[in-house]
């Protein structure tokens, strides 16, 4: 049976947030439910909502960790009336509170690994929320069969270890429906972390594929709630991730968390480089900080593997080392070298490689023959994967194969153990082996290398004789394609596709000597041990108060439909420039300095047509025939481009090629304002821009009178970005001793000479209209590029600098709505126009006779 709070949740997979209508009175609920009943009817779309109605019941300072399964097992009672919980101390989910703070209240979002009865979840979200602090979110079975089963485990979680659907029998094509599935899914999860959810106070962290589109359903209701995300799984290289339908949606939703974590650096710079392609958005690395600017929010990206617990491997060490069974398998394979694998039963394993190079190993090295044993371990399948039984029927052809051709009576090369062992079990086999062999074709991460390593390190304080105390050593051969591969510095890597290859590798390190074995074990141990599961927590909630620390400090607002939907943080001083405010001061004023830029202010960005329209001529003309006003073009073009652009404007001021060449009429003579009037440099700095052109597809050269630009906007993006980096640190380092600055910008590298910019053009302006007849009473200035903010930053020191009197009106606008040093913005050419146009018009009224200042020297 589907529930009222179910409505419209298909729409929301189209791209459709509605707004719903209240046709009654809601009840909004406490955000702690205190008494059993319905949780569904919440306000399900208060976008422009920032904080809470009602405070938590709970303490402030929280930490809520959301995922797809709560760190609870589950079990009928005997007598079949109602569940028995307790914490599943493997959770990785449940451990990671030994990171938060002894003050930090930790709560728990999610669902259960059993199914309940739709009578009896009023009553088990009490004793969980009482017992456990933690919240249960309830999926009907056939929601839960298209979210998990279908799109996570058969789309997500394939694409994400780089399988692509190529056929029906190589994983499910896309089907919308799962996806629609997928987004109504989190959507539950959504509600139940806003019954409990004081944004003003709360962190939210959010785990792995299961939940990607969660953070977009949470930022929507909350602009300002600090927020993280943890992938837990690889994450595929771009020429993968754009397969998917629904690409940019995801990392859309991604991108409304403040801070996005992944095991390595490979699955972030994926990430990136998606953000890149798809997104047009470029990171920014400041300090060891890895940010993404996105609307003037910064999405920080973190980096970090995650550990283990030590305590608890340690307790249950010593609770092994009190039972038989690693004193039997010590006797069993007594003068044996025994190398262990312990996977999940998957494709992605590539637990059939890792018996083939077993195989090999035997075949090459014969002493091994008889004298080496592979114990591998196969857990249960987490879900209905797919080519299970394909991949289970391969292993058990191996095994059999492999036995037949090497065994002999008392002794099998391979031993699989097909059942779910205990975590002290697990345990027992570790202290025997000799290596521990990971083949996995792709992991995220893969913790049992750690778990290894501990265990063989032996219990500190035991007694000598303790079973678990022998030598302190151990080896392993690790897949390169897991998270864990990079920091195991000491292992032996292997690429598990090269059964050769992991052969020789197996052979080596059951071979290698106790020195150098112990050696690298201490090298893994001294890292395992500082870098636990607790190190792992306390950091990412560090990098996130970090994040999230100018919350409050700026001005927030959604925008966007459906996974289209962002929050624009901007300074709180930051607004739209009103057109009645700046008429009436302009009005008011005497003295008047109008600068414009022209590509994306006056004209559009992308328009193919780069000549103004007559509407464009006609309004500069008539602000330029005011007397009253100096009014100038501030460009990056070049002199020739632009008088002719703006031949018909006789008394317009052009400042070309960023102030090195100015005029103030048409019929004035350019006067050369850089320093320099050497160009040598430029013999200098072409080939190096040439070489770089050649090497990129989609880039070219811009030569200038007094700069160079190398642009590359119809270049790959990331490539081109790549390439514009080295060619910025070449050019420094090929023009360290001459008079120029080298710059980047969008989608250019630029060259020019020293102490030229927009900035300098304005100071000039104004101080020689300062020095002729008084300052100026009223400054518009008006870009939409990084050069232009030059202007914004002198506007804003040159009062203090006396060039501009305190009483001046100042409208620095910047075109569009993004972090700036402007205070005001419109949001496009259009608007710009409007605003001109209605400066004219006053203009045309009566006005003062005053003369034009001349800023010629």
């Amino acid at each position: 049976m589907m529930s009222r709070s179910y409505t419209n949740l298909l729409d929301l997979a189209s791209g459709n947030f509605p707004v719903m209508g209240r046709e009654r009175e809601r009840k909004r609920l406490s955000r702690v439910m205190t008494v059993p009943g319905s949780i569904t009817e919440l306000d399900d779309d208060q976008s422009s909502s920032v904080c809470s109605d009602n405070p938590s019941s709970l303490a402030s300072d929280r930490m809520i960790i959301v995922a797809n399964k709560l760190p609870l097992k589950a079990r009928r009672r005997p007598d079949n009336k109602g569940w028995s919980f307790s914490w599943d101390e493997d959770s990785l989910l449940f451990r990671l509170r030994d990171g938060m703070s002894e003050d930090m209240e930790v709560l728990y979002v999610g669902s259960l690994s059993v199914d309940v009865n739709l009578m009896e979840q009023d009553d088990v979200s009490q004793v969980l929320l009482e017992r456990f602090k933690c919240v249960a979110t309830f999926i009907p079975p056939n929601l839960l069969e298209n979210f998990y089963d279908r799109f996570c485990k058969r789309q997500l979680w394939p694409l994400f270890h780089y399988m692509l659907p190529f056929s029906a029998d190589r994983g499910s094509r896309f089907d919308r429906t799962t996806w629609e599935a997928y987004v109504a899914a989190n959507k539950l999860f959504s509600q139940k972390v806003i019954e409990v959810l004081n944004p003003d106070d709360d962190f939210v962290w959010i785990h792995d594929y299961h939940l990607m589109v969660l953070p977009t359903f949470l930022r929507r209701r909350f602009n300002r709630l600090r927020m993280g995300f943890f992938l837990h799984s690889p994450f595929p290289s771009s020429e993968i991730y754009r397969t998917l339908p629904v690409r940019e949606e995801i990392l859309k939703a991604l991108l409304n968390s403040d801070l996005i974590g992944f095991h390595t650096f490979d699955y972030a710079r994926h990430f990136l480089s998606c953000c890149s392609r798809m997104l047009g958005l470029e990171y920014q690395s400041k300090r060891g900080y890895i940010g993404l600017e996105y609307f003037g929010r910064t999405v920080g990206i973190k980096i970090m593997p995650v550990g283990i617990h030590m305590g608890q491997i340690e307790s249950v060490m010593r609770l092994a080392d009190k039972e038989s069974l690693i004193k039997e398998l010590k006797q069993k394979y007594e003068g044996k070298a025994v190398l262990l694998g312990v996977d999940d039963m998957d494709v992605f394993k590539g637990i059939n490689l890792k018996l083939l190079a077993m195989e090999q190993m035997l075949k090459q090295h014969s002493v091994w023959q008889g004298n080496a044993v592979l114990v591998q371990i196969l857990n249960p399948a987490r879900g209905k994967g797919i080519d299970l039984e394909q991949t289970q029927a391969e292993i058990q052809e191996s095994c059999k194969r492999i036995n037949e051709k090497f065994g002999k009576p008392g002794y099998e090369p391979i031993v699989v153990i097909d059942k779910p062992l205990s975590i002290s079990e697990r345990i027992a086999y570790f202290s025997i082996a000799e290596c521990v062999v990971v083949t996995a074709v792709r992991d995220g991460m893969n913790l049992t290398p750690y778990e290894y390593i501990v265990c063989r390190q032996g219990i500190s304080g035991a007694e000598t004789c303790s079973d678990l105390n022998g030598p302190r050593k151990s080896m392993l051969v690790v897949s390169e394609f897991i998270g864990c591969s990079p920091s195991l510095s000491g292992a032996i890597r292997v690429n598990p596709w090269n059964v050769e290859a992991t052969a020789e590798a197996m052979n080596e390190a059951i071979s290698m000597g106790e020195p150098e074995a112990q050696l690298r074990h201490e090298k893994h141990y001294r890292y395992i041990s500082t870098h636990d599961v607790a190190y792992w927590a306390h950091s990412f909630l560090q990098d996130m108060e970090r994040t999230c620390a100018d919350h409050f400090k700026k001005r927030c607002w959604g925008i966007g439909l459906g996974f289209g939907f962002r929050v624009v943080s901007l300074d709180p001083n930051f607004r739209k420039l009103s057109i009645d405010d700046i008429v009436s001061a302009y009005i008011k004023s005497k003295r008047r300095a109008i600068l414009l830029d022209y590509d994306g202010t006056v004209m559009p960005q992308n328009s193919i047509i780069k000549s103004p329209s007559g509407e464009v001529i006609s309004i500069l003309n008539r602000l330029c025939e005011d007397p009253n006003n100096t009014v100038f073009i501030v460009s990056g073009r070049g002199r020739d481009s632009l008088s002719d652009i703006f031949s018909s404007c006789r008394k317009l001021g052009i400042a070309a090629e960023h102030g090195y060449f100015m005029r103030q009429s048409n019929n004035e003579q350019w006067e050369v304002c850089g320093q320099s009037t050497e160009f040598g440099w430029m013999e200098m700095a072409k080939p190096v821009m040439k070489l770089y052109t050649e090497a990129t597809d989609g880039s070219s050269i811009e030569t200038k009178e007094s700069a160079l630009v190398w642009q590359y906007k119809d270049a790959d993006p990331v490539f081109g970005f790549s390439q514009a980096k080295e060619m910025l640190d070449h050019l420094e380092s090929v023009l360290a001793n001459e008079p120029v600055a080298v710059k980047s910008g969008q989608f250019i590298v630029e060259v020019k000479p020293q102490g030229l910019s927009k900035g300098v053009v304005a100071e000039k302006i104004f101080t020689s209209m300062a020095e002729k007849g008084g300052h100026a009473d009223f400054v518009l200035c008006i870009g939409d590029d990084r050069s232009d903010e030059d202007m914004f930053e002198i506007i804003g020191s040159a009062i203090s600098a006396n060039i501009l009197s305190s009483n001046t009106s100042v409208f620095a606008c910047t075109v569009g709505q993004k972090p700036s040093k402007a205070k005001y913005y419109l949001d496009d050419t259009n608007e710009v126009l409007l605003m001109l146009e209605n400066l004219a018009e006053a203009t045309d009224s009566p006005a003062s006779s005053e003369a034009e200042y001349d800023i010629s020297p």
